[in-house]
């Protein structure tokens, strides 16, 4: 399987972004999909999740700001932020993990800026 992560940028604070990972083949109902991120200096947190049986879970730092959505017949997941905010900023990957074997796909990652 291979990711490929888009949408990153630079945002004003209160801004939004739409981040977009695809896939390169139909996965959604065998792999697990979550967006993580890396902010400088700390470690790796997952943000949002969305399983094969589309239950969705969100980093409560962005519940209620952060949605995410899943499109089979063009093999994507997108990553909505609204309010975004500087603490916000990192490197946003997109992961997809096999529900059976436990192997991990990892998308190259996208950068987040938020800043005035």
């Amino acid at each position: 399987v291979q990711l490929q992560a888009s949408g990153g940028g630079l945002v004003q604070p209160g801004g939004s972004l739409r981040l977009s990972c695809a896939a390169s083949r139909s996965i959604f109902s065998t792999h697990t999909m979550t967006w993580f991120r890396q902010a400088p200096g700390k470690q790796r947190e997952w943000v949002a999740v969305i399983t094969t049986g589309g239950i969705i879970s969100f980093l409560d730092s962005v519940k209620g700001r952060f949605t995410i959505s899943r499109d089979s017949a063009k093999n994507t997941v997108t990553l909505q932020m609204n309010s975004l905010r500087p603490e916000d900023t990192a490197i946003y990957y997109c992961n997809a993990r096999d529900r059976q074997s436990g192997v991990n796909y990892w998308g190259q990652g996208t950068q987040v800026t938020v800043s005035s």
